[in-house]
């Protein structure tokens, strides 16, 4: 444990929850973070990580109920209003500017009265409601993705003497131990993200693409574990950095569609198709490339299973890791295919409209049945 972090007032077996465990000496000559603290691995960690979860719980719950969901329905419904106050204009305009045999108050009865501020028709309710959460469901995930690569690349990856485009110098030095306080922190909090991901897939309606997302996380989730417990943390944070990029533009991109900003939602949607073909089938591919040809050969002294000396990366580990890595890029293939569809309606004038996992039906099928869907 690493009580000497802790204050004083806290129980022993609360420090593991709110400190990073193991510390060690830091390397006399460290080849990055010459400041930071330096700690090993073990199974405390996982104390740190349900803290992570915790917190993200929290705070997700938090943005969504004092901010997004409020801003959302400020902005939808003033929206609803002006819309159908606009109908309720024209009809009079098209009966002679007059409200003869109640002509405009029939309109109003229809559409939902908007003239007392609220929204009385249970389709635009609907809509309304379902567009709040799902604006507030994006916008914590651009909150998460915006700060983890924010620190991810201009603080952990910059500190690094490993580059992107030459992936390679991800394997010098290996095993890279004792491990930098900031490295640990962003992978102990990166693993809590996709773990707090896999309870949301599970306790929200399932959508059309829930399968793919499960897979999605629990390799991801595989590849963390594995690579963290045998010090393969740097080729990991190289993964993780590209992960995170065009995972901004997405839900930014739904975020400005539930508001209706189709135009500036085409706009993101193309910053998010272009970061995510280089990013995941262009750099990540040349990252697949490295673990399989550089990351050590059969003749090197680091290709063995020496715990004490920190080697895991045996030839059957090395396999493993690929094939999720390739599992991964499959998946991506998948959705890329979907991402092309939706880029081909941009093109054709229809709007992005993301197709992997938002649609949950047609509304005019019945609102009954869809309220029962938000239960």
């Amino acid at each position: 444990m690493n009580t000497a972090a802790a204050p004083d007032w806290l129980p022993s077996y609360a420090v593991p929850f709110v400190t990073l465990s193991y510390p060690t000496p830091r390397p006399a000559v460290p080849d990055s973070f010459p400041n930071a603290s330096y700690h090993g691995i073990g199974v405390l960690d996982g104390y740190f990580v349900i803290s992570c979860i915790i917190v993200m719980a929290i705070l997700r719950d938090a943005f969504r109920l004092l901010a997004l969901e409020p801003l959302a329905k400020w902005k939808l419904t003033r929206d609803l209003q002006r819309r159908l106050a606009k109908s309720k204009r024209g009809n009079g305009h098209a009966n002679g500017g007059t409200t003869t045999n109640g002509d405009a108050k029939a309109v109003a009865d229809s559409n939902g009265d908007a003239t007392s501020g609220g929204v009385t028709s249970k389709r635009e309710q609907h809509l309304l409601r379902r567009s709040m959460l799902r604006f507030a469901e994006q916008g914590w995930s651009v909150i998460y993705y915006l700060c983890q690569t924010a620190f991810g690349l201009l603080y952990v990856h910059r500190n690094l003497p490993t580059s992107v485009f030459n992936p390679v110098d991800v394997w010098i030095g290996y095993p890279h131990i004792p491990l930098a306080g900031p490295i640990k922190f962003y992978y102990l909090s990166q693993t809590a993200f996709y773990l707090h991901q896999i309870l949301i897939l599970n306790a929200e309606a399932r959508r059309k693409d829930h399968w793919q997302m499960m897979t999605h996380h629990v390799v991801t989730i595989a590849l963390m574990v594995g690579s963290y417990f045998c010090n393969c943390t740097r080729v990991g944070v190289l993964i993780m950095l590209l992960m995170d990029v065009a995972d901004v533009f997405l839900p930014l991109a739904k975020m400005l569609r539930y508001l209706s900003f189709t135009t500036l939602c085409d706009i993101t949607f193309g910053l998010f198709m272009v970061s995510w073909f280089i990013t995941r089938h262009i750099l990540f591919i040349v990252v697949i490339v490295s673990v399989w040809q550089h990351s050590v050969s059969d003749n090197d002294a680091a290709f063995m299973w020496n715990p004490k000396g920190g080697l895991y990366l045996t030839r059957q580990a090395l396999q493993i890791f690929v094939y999720l890595l390739v599992c991964l890029e499959i998946l991506q293939l998948v959705w890329f295919t979907m991402i092309i569809r939706v880029a081909w309606r941009v093109v054709s004038g229809e709007g992005a409209e993301d197709t992997r996992s938002d649609d949950e039906g047609d509304i005019d099928d019945g609102d009954d049945k869809e309220t029962k869907k938000d239960k």
